[in-house]
């Protein structure tokens, strides 16, 4: 009688059988990006980690052998310093006026981009360009050939219909900020704007009009609503810009005349008091609060992309 062996049969594959390959498949995708991620990591991960642990000292330059440490003592002076707290106010009024005007602009821009013309492309490339300066060459752009009392473009203006001869900067040094951002934020508005009227549905504005909608009434219940997201991203991400601007403040009236906003008083405070703690200190609350506007400006670009893959 001869007895049959039968062949061993293979055991199945698991779930943790396959997981070894499918790791390192992941680490292999994952392995390019790793330079980058160390590069990031070094370049701005320890720089503020430093600055975090600067913060906690009394600590001035003038003075190296007295540092001790002084735990919270710089962050409660920074909220309770009233030149600190003014550079605040300072800050939070330049980022609103700025964002909030640029914005408006940027959308009667991105609305008339919006309809067809004979030399729409060039106008167009000619709207963009002020975004594309450098932030010091547009400040000082504004501050010879705009500002200047004496050969100041707006002044030669003023002289040829025989009007008044101000002096901009030292009489409204806050709103000459101010232009000059607006002129330099606008154009990136408008083209965040203009992507969300070229999003829009064609078919129901077109009803709309059709159903006797008149061109405010499109504006208003249909333009209006579909540009919210976009609103909000261009208000977020201008916010985060303007919150860290230091070129225009710098440039136009060397934080003078009460338009030091939080990063020059952070400059001011490291390179001219020398009170390093104190200025590591105010620069970490900067960043505390970029990072909260960044936060919510990442959430509206999610929303988006799912909005527009819903709609894909």
């Amino acid at each position: 009688m001869t007895t049959v062996t039968s062949a061993p049969v293979a055991a199945p594959q698991t779930a943790a059988n396959r997981r070894p390959p499918q790791r390192l498949r992941a680490w292999a995708t994952r392995a390019p990006l790793l330079p980058a991620l160390i590069f990031m990591i070094v370049v701005t991960q320890l720089p503020f980690v430093a600055t975090l642990v600067i913060s906690f000292f009394d600590w001035n330059a003038l003075y190296p052998d007295a540092r001790h440490f002084a735990g919270f003592a710089n962050y409660s002076e920074v909220l309770t310093d009233p030149d600190l707290r003014k550079s605040v106010l300072t800050t939070i009024l330049l980022t609103v006026s700025v964002v909030v005007v640029s914005l408006v602009a940027g959308l009667a821009l991105a609305l008339l981009l919006d309809r067809k013309f004979r030399g729409r492309g060039i106008v167009r490339t000619l709207l963009i360009a002020p975004f594309l300066v450098v932030p010091v060459a547009a400040a000082l752009l504004w501050k010879h050939v705009l500002y200047n009392p004496e050969y100041g473009l707006l002044n030669g203006l003023l002289h040829y219909v025989g009007g008044p001869q101000p002096d901009w900067i030292s009489n409204t040094p806050l709103l000459a900020v101010e232009m000059s951002l607006i002129w330099q934020w606008t154009p990136f508005m408008m083209l965040i704007l203009l992507a969300g009227l070229q999003s829009r549905s064609a078919e129901q504005i077109e009803a709309a009009r059709m159903d006797g909608a008149s061109p405010w009434q499109i504006f208003r219940h249909l333009t209006l609503p579909h540009l919210r997201r976009y609103l909000e991203l261009g208000a977020l991400l201008g916010s985060i810009y303007i919150v860290q601007n230091f070129d225009a403040v710098f440039t136009l009236t060397s934080g003078g005349l009460g338009t030091a906003n939080l990063p020059y008083t952070v400059y001011q405070t490291f390179y001219q008091a020398h009170e390093n703690g104190l200025a590591s200190a105010a620069g970490v609350l900067v960043v505390i609060g970029s990072i909260i506007i960044a936060t919510f400006a990442l959430r509206v670009v999610s929303s988006l992309f799912r909005e527009e893959v819903g709609r894909g």
